[in-house]
């Protein structure tokens, strides 16, 4: 049985899912490649895809390519094998790349300068998500309610008189969607009008078979483009989960929220994650009564002293946390939500749905092309950004990826450079993210947890910020910084940090994570005084001294 392996970040990764799958009753001869996302086996009959998956951690998933029966490979049931066409090396590479998000934008440009031509399809705004309804206006947003917590209340209140902001979304709302616009048209529609080498294509493609697109043209009518290589990046949506009465009321999602031009005086936000709780917090600060909605806790994925850190900062700014809590049914009467859980009724005047986000992968027609999807509806793509299908590639929120812009992009330059008959991974292994509430959750590499998942032996430390000199004088020192270590050599694994600008801080545990740096090597490390990143040398100093008996700058 041949499988595409999803969510390995490192070479420990594979050895672990190949542990996991050896110990399937029926199964032998497991051989897993983390650079190919691949595994191979022998398995008797009635071992099933879900068996499998039952047997591994959840955060790697397997999705069935082809079964070997006597040596002979034959195609599954839903993905065709389709031999990869040769092109002439004295005609440009023919790409189609669908969609004009990061990825998208990343590998035409790339592909383009590389000699190829490049034919991008978009069927709704050019930009993708980030710029147009995801980071930039969230970021924007969270900034002004940043200001509006400053002027109602600071650490400095005693000695700057703190005064009760007037906020006027409409204005504020204005003033986000110019910059949207202004950064669309500098980073996207002005550079794909000026390309010769890139032509867009306004409508909705599907495939037709495994060389050519069929799109239905914006504008009327439908197009064949034929190419030699494609690049599917299509994004992802906003997730609505199946709760009853959901979908007959006018709930927000991240998309409407960010574009609403009222602070709504009580909102209710089901969700526990990234965007639910950046936006719950910008709300709250904005003016509005914000109660969450968790079914488990904060952040449950993560280490749990990261959630922890987080309900407690929320509580100090009067946003109310329930945690374990779930809406069994939502009504929308006379101008109210109320949310039926539990624990009680919850009401609110709007409702933000954030609980993730679907692949958008339907209506593409993946099956005539070959291109195989896992359970989640995510494509399965290998270290090179290659689908199922040889000359069919995808990159970004639509694959089993990381759904961060930057992986995005990165991944879609990598694509480009092996469409186009270079050879390039993506390694995912030091890759930093940050949430952007306050304050800020920023990782990098394993946490203590998915360490011993991988059998690591780890040891740790945990800085809280009332050693950190700069969050002293800054009167602000909630939160933390805690580093993995793995036993024996010292060696760095992973950071994690709640803190005020941890967004800034974890970048440089990246780049000591990528070059393998000890916890020894980063604590002789000089760093500027006085500054957060500075934390970093003192909480590595932790594993080898008490940092509360060294004078301020003590080296």
């Amino acid at each position: 049985m041949q499988l595409s392996v999803s969510g390995m970040t490192c070479a420990d990764c594979a050895q672990h899912v190949e542990g996991s799958l050896k110990g399937v009753a029926g199964v032998s001869d497991v051989t897993v490649s983390y650079p190919q996302g691949t595994a191979s086996l022998r398995a008797e009959s009635g071992v099933a895809v879900e068996s499998l998956n039952a047997a591994l951690p959840k955060r790697y998933r397997v999705t069935t390519l082809q079964r070997q029966d006597t040596g002979t490979s034959t195609p599954s049931a839903n993905v065709p094998t389709i031999k990869a066409p040769s092109f002439d090396p004295g005609q440009p590479v023919r790409v189609a790349v669908i969609g004009s998000g990061g990825a998208a934008m990343a590998a035409a440009l790339k592909a383009a300068d590389s000699g190829a031509q490049v034919t991008l399809i978009e069927r709704g705004v050019i930009g993708g998500t980030c710029v147009n309804i995801g980071c930039v206006p969230s970021k924007i947003m969270i900034r002004a309610a940043h200001v509006a917590h400053l002027r109602r209340a600071s650490p400095f209140d005693g000695g700057i008189e703190a005064i009760e902001p007037t906020i006027d979304r409409a204005k504020l709302l204005i003033q986000q969607q110019a910059r949207v616009d202004e950064l669309r048209h500098a980073k996207y529609e002005g550079i794909l009008d000026g390309h010769p080498a890139i032509t867009v294509l306004r409508g909705e493609a599907r495939f037709k078979d495994g060389n050519s697109l069929v799109v239905t043209l914006s504008d009327g009518g439908e197009r064949t483009v034929a190419f030699d290589r494609c690049l599917i990046a299509t994004g992802a949506s906003p997730a609505v989960p199946p709760i009853a009465g959901l979908k007959q009321t006018p709930f927000w999602t991240s998309t409407e929220a960010l574009v609403s031009e009222t602070i709504p005086r009580r909102l209710a936000v089901i969700g526990s994650s990234v965007v639910a709780l950046e936006l719950a917090q910008a709300f709250a600060r904005l003016g509005s009564q914000v109660a969450i909605l968790a079914r488990h806790t904060l952040f449950f994925r993560e280490d749990p002293v990261i959630g922890e850190a987080v309900t407690a900062a929320f509580h100090a700014e009067g946003i109310e946390v329930l945690e374990h809590t779930q809406a069994s049914h939502v009504a929308y009467t006379n101008g109210e939500f109320v949310l039926t859980t539990e624990h009680g009724e919850v009401h609110a005047d709007r409702l933000l749905v954030a609980t993730g986000r679907v692949h958008n992968t339907r209506g593409l027609a993946l099956e005539a092309a070959g291109v195989a999807i896992n359970a989640q509806g995510a494509i399965v793509i290998d270290k090179g950004m290659r689908t199922s299908s040889p000359h069919i590639y995808a990159a970004g929120d639509c694959t089993d990826q990381p759904q961060f812009v930057y992986v995005a992009a990165a991944a879609g330059t990598r694509a480009a450079i092996n469409m186009t008959g270079g050879e390039a991974t993506l390694d995912l292994t030091a890759m930093p993210a940050v949430v952007f509430t306050e304050p800020q959750v920023a990782t990098v590499g394993l946490s203590e947890a998915e360490a011993h998942l991988k059998g690591i032996e780890t040891e740790t430390r945990t800085l809280t910020l009332d050693n950190v000199p700069r969050a002293l004088v800054n009167f602000d020192t909630h939160g933390f910084i805690k580093m993995v270590a793995e036993v024996g050599s010292g060696r760095l694994i992973g950071v994690q940090a709640v803190a005020a600008e941890g967004g800034e801080i974890i970048q440089s545990a990246a780049l000591a994570l990528r070059a393998g740096m000890t916890v020894q090597d980063l604590a002789d490390q000089l760093f500027p005084y006085l500054t957060m990143v500075e934390g970093l040398k003192l909480c590595a100093q932790t594993f080898f001294k008490d940092v509360k008996q060294l004078s301020c700058c003590a080296g």
